[in-house]
């Protein structure tokens, strides 16, 4: 699909099916095209298997057409399960692939370039790594999801400071008193040395935000019931582990989802 046609033709359904995915997903993993492994497809068929609802290819390593051939993969794959496929920062490869979910970061293209590309059928997330970010973010109606980390150093980002818990409280607090029902139901992933292990600490920093806040409710006086929905994004969690998709199902199980 070119750009030029993804921009010119939108489809209603597409994108009311995607939203509806992604309302949905719990558990979004960032793979390379492991190239070493050289075992991307079943890799792929193991993490969807297990319960992973979107799965981002992220690999700066490779040229662009074995990303443009890993993401085919991925696209079939994807299909295959039902499943979200995203692409991060190049909105050129995301046109060419069909791309489900589009994924940038603060520096990259803005929402509305992304827009002016991509066309408005597909999912576009933004990464935020402070709350004024995840304000802007929530408040962004053009935008489909945001992610907050990361929440503890990892070797995936380099030289980004782990923003730490405190981010995922004062996030949750924020969208549950949001003056109006989209931005409160804004789709919302953690990130950032997310696992099994660590993933109770940052439910239970979520749970905390509303209850700081609950006093005042919503802006809107819509009722508020406290269950603040954790989403994750992995990466080692699940490129690492021994058996991914037994690593998927436990993290899904702990997710709750």
């Amino acid at each position: 699909m070119s750009i030029l046609r993804s921009a010119a033709t939108p489809d209603r359904d597409l994108r009311r099916h995607r939203l509806d995915l992604l309302s949905n997903a719990a558990l979004y993993l960032c793979t390379p095209a492991r190239t070493e492994q050289g075992d991307l497809r079943d890799f792929l068929h193991a993490a969807y298997d297990g319960g992973v609802d979107i799965i981002q290819l992220r690999d700066k390593s490779i040229d662009t057409c074995d990303e443009i051939a890993a993401l085919e993969v991925l696209a079939t794959v994807a299909r295959e399960h039902g499943k979200l496929f995203a692409v991060n920062d190049r909105a050129d490869i995301a046109a060419l692939v069909g791309a489900d979910v589009f994924h940038v970061g603060q520096d990259d293209l803005t929402v509305p370039q992304v827009r002016e590309l991509l066309g408005p059928d597909v999912v576009v997330g933004l990464s935020t790594h402070s709350l004024p970010q995840a304000r802007a973010a929530m408040e962004d109606g053009a935008l489909d999801y945001f992610c907050t980390g990361p929440l503890w150093e990892t070797p995936t980002k380099p030289g980004r400071a782990a923003t730490g818990l405190s981010l995922v409280t004062e996030t949750a607090a924020m969208l549950a008193a949001a003056p109006v029902a989209a931005q409160r139901e804004k789709v919302w992933f953690t990130i950032g040395g997310v696992n099994a292990r660590t993933l109770p600490e940052v439910q239970d920093a979520a749970a905390s935000g509303p209850a700081s806040g609950a006093a005042s409710g919503p802006a809107s006086g819509a009722a508020f019931d406290g269950q603040v929905p954790v989403r994750a994004v992995v990466v080692r969690a699940l490129t690492e582990a021994a058996d991914p998709r037994a690593a998927a199902a436990e993290l899904k199980a702990v997710l709750g989802r």
